[in-house]
């Protein structure tokens, strides 16, 4: 008997720019990634106004996606088992309130906790995200859709950077307060989102260790590995020590570090609207393996820029390989998951992402504290060079 989801795929065929559902599912990715954009033009001011050492800046970042890495797989469990909406909808509450706490913070160590708040609201949405496009969506349409959803990620994520750069030279805390805007999104979801959703009179069976076992899937692990890397080279070495370059190398204001950081979002999005017309012409496993060419080519040449706009090469370099690579990555493991698990084999992906958030900041403020900031980014390059051996290795099980 064909699943709800399946009966709405077929029934479904209204161009992707004018579907309902998937503009809402494009409001909540305007939520995700939020934070995690406009604050770090701020970083270098929530250094002097906190008294924070630079080398522990990032653990705004690490403490926010802590939970992801906790959660994610459990919230992937429970929308399998519950529905998306019953997820998705308190979590976007509760990502408003505790983001807007962050405002009032006047310690680091409490500011650290609301962002830890915070983090457990934004667990889910990504993943979710992801999970509400398979589930309405298949094939080459699913993998547009997902680049579409990628382009709307970044080009709000450079909006953000931007915005959150002119709010920074006001104060510190006011990027924070763009976290209100998850309220009415919420709202939305619960009124607006018209999705296929597990039958409440046999819901699937819990099995809370599918998240485990799921790892021993090499094709998945596979994609694990790349999604960790990209994240930890995102928001490790380009997030959090690029905006401590600038202002300390280029002696740049909080917006010009928010320009520059606009420049790898906006650099995603393009590249990441051109992904389906890629993957119809090469190998999905090879251009992955290019982008961490990208990435590779990227860090290791930011330590040679002798002009602040010159950065704009690398940050370019870096978005287009993230652009390719992101997309591309859901899609596959979309594809290699159960309908039956879906948001659960999705969510683990995002926790793998969010590993790559938390241990990226705190590995890289360990190459700052032995060889400066030209010592980050070299530390980013032979992650990416490692990464690519690696997954040079997963790519022949895809070929079985």
């Amino acid at each position: 008997m064909p699943s709800a989801s399946s009966n709405y795929q077929q029934e479904n065929q209204t161009p992707l720019y004018r579907d309902k559902n998937l503009l809402i599912i494009f409001a909540v990715s305007l939520i995700t990634f939020l934070v995690l954009a406009s604050v770090p033009p701020a970083f270098p001011k929530i250094i002097q106004a906190l008294n924070v050492p630079p080398q522990k800046i990032g653990l705004l970042i690490s403490v926010f996606s802590l939970p992801s890495l906790v959660l994610g797989p459990v919230v992937g469990v429970l929308a399998d088992r519950f529905g998306r909406k019953k997820i998705l909808v308190p979590s976007l509450v509760l990502f408003g309130i505790a983001g807007t706490a962050c405002a009032f913070a006047r310690d680091f160590n409490v500011l650290l906790f609301f962002c830890f708040l915070q983090g457990i609201g934004g667990a889910s949405l990504h993943s979710l995200t992801i999970a509400l496009i398979s589930d309405l969506y298949s094939g080459t349409r699913r993998t547009t859709a997902i680049g579409y959803n990628t382009s709307i990620i970044n080009a709000s994520t450079a909006t953000y950077s931007i915005i959150g750069g002119a709010l920074a030279i006001l104060g510190w805390h006011y990027p924070f307060f763009l976290s209100l805007a998850a309220i009415p999104v919420a709202l939305l979801v619960w009124f607006g989102l018209k999705n296929p959703e597990p039958a409440t009179e046999e819901p699937p069976k819990v099995d809370w260790f599918y998240a485990l076992k799921i790892l021993k899937n090499p094709q998945l692990a596979g994609l694990f590995i790349a999604s960790t890397a990209q994240f930890m080279l995102l928001y490790g070495a380009f997030r959090t020590y690029l905006p401590l370059l600038i202002a300390n190398s280029f002696k740049s204001s909080s917006f010009v570090i928010g320009l520059i950081l606009a420049s790898i979002p906006v650099a995603i999005a393009i590249a990441a609207s051109q992904v389906g017309r890629l993957a119809r012409r090469f190998p999905e496993t090879t251009l992955i393996r290019a982008s961490f060419v990208f990435y590779a080519v990227a860090l290791l040449s930011v330590p040679f820029v002798s002009n602040l706009w010159s950065l704009l090469i690398q940050t370019v370099m870096f978005g287009i390989g993230f652009g390719i690579c992101s997309p591309i990555i859901l899609s596959l493991v979309a594809a290699r998951a159960s309908k039956e698990y879906l948001a659960t084999v999705i969510s683990v992906n995002g926790a793998f992402c969010n590993l790559g958030r938390i241990i990226g900041p705190m590995l890289m403020g360990v190459a700052f504290g032995i060889g400066g900031i030209s010592g980050v980014f070299y530390a980013g390059a032979a992650i990416a060079i490692a990464t690519l051996l690696i997954f040079k290795y997963f790519r022949s099980c895809f070929c079985a």
